[in-house]
């Protein structure tokens, strides 16, 4: 199976400034886990749209995929309440 290339949200930059570097590099850790299986176990699709979220300890990844481009594009990293604002 081919891997998958991560693409960031340019606003993803700011959700990563608030996070702890302890958690923001078991975050990343499982972001690069998604370029090999982009639908993990334990993935869940968002109501309505495109998306997945994947969690990793208190924070929440939202992500889309292309399965024809091969990409997985991260859209949000944070905390429960701050993604679903």
């Amino acid at each position: 199976m081919a891997e998958y290339k991560i693409y960031f949200k340019e606003s993803v930059e700011k959700d990563f400034s608030t996070i702890p570097k302890k958690a923001l590099q078991e975050i990343l850790r499982r972001i690069r886990t998604l370029a090999k299986d982009p639908i993990p176990q334990g993935h869940e699709k968002l109501t309505g749209q495109e998306r997945y979220r994947v969690r990793q300890g208190r924070y929440r990844i939202v992500y889309s995929v292309q399965d024809k481009e091969l990409t997985v594009w991260i859209v949000k990293v944070g905390h429960r309440k701050d993604i679903y604002r």
